[in-house]
């Protein structure tokens, strides 16, 4: 099965990417690994990007196409897989169209998680991170640590991100809703897209989507 995962910043594409992938026996495609594998790798697509990146500038919508479409082949995509975060804009979406359309490949859905706007601030906003590792991260409001700034796993001390901040959060959903928002209308008219309400536990949000998706095989 070949799966897109859209969706707002905040609305658990992450989480819900490597579940699905995993229940689904599929590669999750998620294009910050790609980068990050691909500049520590030191591969020609990532010294690219990187130079872009070290300018302070946005890598082109090539490098990325080229970096997922390079990741597709892989043997493990052979059977599908689910793409995280790409495409993120019209460009993209036509560019992975052309690029299945010349493997004989169709998309099988693009699955739209929804989230209101306000609970993806709340969200994201509540976010506090370890600064001694920062896979410790609590919520001030649905994952409280036992003291208030204080990491429980280690004691370090947890802070909020600027990229967490309540204005940057609104501005990183502007993006969203001015980039990314269209292509759901484009595979609409493909009749690909599952649209699913993101809210509740992990593990039920999971169920309802393994449910939405079509049966058939890749």
């Amino acid at each position: 099965m070949r799966i897109v995962l859209v969706g707002p910043p905040g609305a658990g594409k992450g989480t819900q990417a490597a579940y699905l992938a995993k229940n689904l026996a599929i590669p999750h495609i998620s294009t910050g690994d790609l980068f990050r594998a691909n500049i520590s790798q030191g591969t020609p697509l990532g010294r690219e990007a990187k130079s872009y990146m070290d300018a302070g500038n946005l890598v082109p919508d090539s490098v990325t196409i080229a970096m997922a479409e390079d990741r597709m082949e892989q043997p493990d995509a052979a059977n599908g897989f689910l793409l995280d975060g790409f495409p993120r804009n019209l460009g993209q979406a036509k560019a992975l169209d052309e690029y299945l359309k010349d493997k004989s490949l169709t998309l099988d859905a693009v699955l739209d998680l929804e989230v209101p706007e306000d609970e993806v601030v709340k969200r994201i906003a509540g976010r506090r991170i370890c600064r001694n590792d920062s896979s410790h991260v609590f919520h001030a409001e649905y994952n409280k640590p036992a003291a208030e700034g204080v990491c429980d796993v280690c004691g370090g001390e947890l802070y909020q991100r600027d990229d967490d901040r309540e204005e940057t959060v609104r501005k990183r959903l502007e993006v969203y809703h001015t980039e990314t928002e269209p292509i759901i209308d484009y595979y609409k008219a493909q009749d690909l897209v599952v649209t699913l309400l993101a809210m509740g536990k992990v593990d039920e949000v999971t169920k309802r989507a393994m449910a939405a998706l079509p049966s058939r095989d890749a």
